[in-house]
């Protein structure tokens, strides 16, 4: 976890660049972000884990996160609830590799003011940070359709009735399962034992009135979670 603080100022003595805490568990992601952000925002702190996102954005209260969805240690929708439970001002944005409509629902559910994916250029992501930290809602254009679903009630309602039962853990962890990782590759991944990673599954399981890793497997697949 790092931080800094932002001492681009105008004549004046205001600071006008926006500043930008970017959580990312992969370094040379972030490494990358910043190279296309440029001077063009100022980015005063970075977080590779729910955990350090969290205190590193109550350090720094930074107008826009620029938030993954899928972070060792809980998800981006502990952080966002952890964090705007204490600072409601702070606006995130989602940058996520994932175009899965669980994916996009939950953060947008959680309080993120929008969702694009890494496939958006620099400048795009430029714009959109402006856009978040002024208060607008920003989303990549086939993502719309899913926050537009989601709070009509078309579509996916059956499937978030589903997944409501299960706990955030639980999900992280059935869409590891689901894209195959073993047992020991799931309690790595998210920093927890194998038995917690067996737990987790049979509660999964039973929730969801299914019978094994296959069916779980199926049904993820089915509803785009992996």
């Amino acid at each position: 976890m790092t931080s800094s603080q932002d001492s681009t100022t105008t004549p004046g003595g205001r600071s006008w660049l926006t500043r930008v805490v970017l959580i990312d568990d992969h370094a040379m992601f972030r490494s990358g972000v910043r190279t296309e952000l440029g001077g063009a925002v100022a980015v005063v702190g970075e977080a590779a884990d729910a955990p350090s996102a969290i205190q590193v954005v109550l350090d720094t209260v930074p107008d826009v996160v620029l938030l993954d969805v899928h972070l060792p240690g809980g998800g981006g929708v502990a952080v966002l609830q952890a964090v705007l439970a204490r600072r409601p001002e702070v606006r995130f944005l989602a940058l996520s590799v994932s175009d899965a409509a669980e994916d996009v629902i939950g953060v947008i559910r959680a309080g993120a003011r929008g969702y694009v994916t890494k496939a958006i250029t620099g400048p795009e992501l430029v714009a959109a940070i402006r856009r978040v930290g002024e208060g607008d809602a920003v989303f990549s254009p086939r993502l719309a359709g899913f926050v537009l679903d989601a709070f009509t009630g078309i579509d996916i309602a059956a499937v978030d009735e589903e997944l409501d039962q299960l706990t955030p853990r639980e999900r992280e962890v059935l869409r590891l399962i689901a894209r195959g990782y073993a047992y020991k590759e799931v309690a790595k991944e998210l920093f927890i034992s194998v038995k917690t990673v067996e737990t987790h599954v049979s509660a999964v399981l039973r929730k969801l009135q299914l019978s094994n890793r296959h069916q779980l497997t199926r049904w993820a697949t089915e509803r785009r979670l992996v």
